[in-house]
Parts: structure tokens; sequence; C-alpha cells
């Protein structure tokens, strides 16, 4: 059973558990949404990433969680935290924050929602000095996001990741630290 970990005002964020795989195949494996994550995945590599979720829960305290609508129940995306483990990081082991939202559920403001209220769970329940977010330049929209959430670029830990194409090379690391995130906007 999946546990709900935190709650905005028009989300649940939840746990992975066994049987996600498949609603992540449905909701969050189109063409476009994953236009700069790789391109769409098999089902056996997205059950493959739900046990590594809930191994990095169980290991971490934290992971990537699912995105819920409270009105309609149905799944929305994922955003959530996870240790740096991208081939050719400078940064392993950091704390990583990423998202998606589903391509209907776009320009919403669940983006923003959910990465507020993850930002916070990574500062106050989990005590992080800063928190890591990863992107290419070719994704703009990513990026732009980014420095709306007051994170800063790090070129210094810009790398190439060979399980992404030349195009979305060099991976783009932007980070926040606790005291930029506690700063008023």
């Amino acid at each position: 059973m999946p546990d709900i970990v935190l709650e905005t005002e028009r989300l649940i964020l939840r746990t992975a558990e066994d049987g996600d795989g498949e609603r992540l195949y449905r909701h969050l494996n189109s063409a476009k949404l994953k236009e700069h994550l790789g391109g769409p995945a098999e089902r056996i590599e997205l059950e493959q990433r739900v046990a590594r979720m809930i191994a990095a829960q169980a290991r971490d305290g934290f992971s990537f969680l699912l995105m819920h609508e409270k009105d309609t129940g149905e799944m929305v995306g994922h955003c959530g935290l996870k240790r740096v483990d991208a081939k050719g990081a400078p940064n392993p082991g950091d704390i990583e924050i990423g998202w998606v939202v589903r391509e209907d559920r776009w320009r919403r403001g669940y983006a923003s929602e959910a990465v507020k209220a993850v930002l916070r769970w990574a500062f106050e329940v989990h005590d992080a000095p800063h928190v890591v977010a990863l992107t290419s330049e070719a994704n703009a929209p990513s990026w732009r996001f980014m420095e709306a959430l007051g994170m800063a670029r790090r070129a210094d830990l810009d790398f190439d990741d060979p399980d992404y194409p030349p195009e979305e090379n060099p991976t783009k690391v932007y980070t926040i630290t606790r005291e930029q995130w506690e700063k008023p906007a």
C-alpha cells in the first residue's frame, strides 16, 4: 500500500507501489512528454524504474513520488527526490529533484505546486544542504522553470551523459541551497 507523503492544495504525492509501471506507461510515456528524457520507455523499463523508486524510498526515506489530482484521483505526474546517479555526473549522491506532468495537465501550475512542496520536504524533513536539478540546453522549458524557482546554474557541474543523444548533452546542472530557498521572493 502506498503512503501519502505530501499534499498540496490540489495534489496528493504518494510513494510508488507494484503495478505503478503500467500506470506510468499509460499516463507518462508519450513521445512529446519524453522528448528530452530519452524517449518513451518499454513497460519493463518502467517496472524497473518503479522498483528503483520503492528501493530508494526504503533506503533513503525519499524517492520520486506519484502525483494524483485530489479532485479526480487521476495520476497526473511525478515529482520527488533521488540521489544523483547519472553516468558521468561529478556530484554523485547529491539530492536531485525531478518532475514530469502529464501532457493534458500542462499549464495548470501542477509542476510549480509539486516542486515547491518537494523542496520544502528536502530542506525541512531531509535536512538537505542543497538540491540539484538536471536538464539539457535543448529543454528550455525545464531550465527556465528551474531559474524561475530560484535555482542557479552550476556550469562547473555540467557533464556528458552517455545515456542521452548528442543533442541532449551536455547535461546542465542547476542548484538551490537551503539559504536561497529560505529567502523570501
